[in-house]
């Protein structure tokens, strides 16, 4: 087990990896592409709650409410984004040892710098530029999953203890 253990135990940073590539991916995206993308997606969320709460809205009251939600529903994934980055950036950190207030202020450093030079990669994209603003909206999605790991991570510790006090 030991053996397969050590073996395996690099393939954890490989789904972080992937989502710095994906990442990366939307950040090459022009800014005509990029809005595209966001605004078939905000039509499908919206599209998906007129059809969810059985609203009858005509198709441009669905493309009124698709433009009006765009920008939120596209800071919002980026916290998505960045919560599933920093939760593929911890998983390695823990399995390689690293615990306590080390592993979430370490996440939380490569993540923010990951989204930082992210940033600075989009001043190179035709239409887009770099936003410290952005910077501050994907550190949300990182805080945010760092205090969810913490309450896990506190959970499972007192479970742990609770099973070991009661098991005696």
């Amino acid at each position: 087990m030991n053996k397969l253990s050590n073996i395996l135990k690099p393939l954890s940073i490989l789904p972080a990896l992937c989502m710095m590539c994906l990442i990366f991916s939307f950040s090459g995206q022009t800014s005509k592409e990029s809005a595209n993308l966001s605004g078939g997606i905000s039509y499908k969320v919206v599209s998906f709650v007129n059809t969810l709460t059985g609203n009858t809205w005509e198709e441009t009251d669905v493309e009124l409410y698709a433009k009006k939600w765009e920008n939120p529903i596209r800071k919002l994934a980026h916290v998505t984004e960045y919560f599933v980055l920093a939760l593929t950036v911890s998983l390695p950190l823990y399995t390689y040892g690293i615990r306590n207030k080390y592993l979430f202020l370490l996440t939380i450093l490569i993540c923010v710098c990951f989204a930082a030079s992210d940033e600075y990669h989009q001043s190179f994209v035709a239409g887009r530029g770099p936003s410290v603003k952005d910077v501050g909206i994907d550190s949300i999605g990182v805080l945010l999953e760092t205090f969810v790991l913490w309450c896990w991570l506190k959970i499972t510790k007192n479970q742990k203890n609770f099973l070991n006090a009661i098991s005696c």
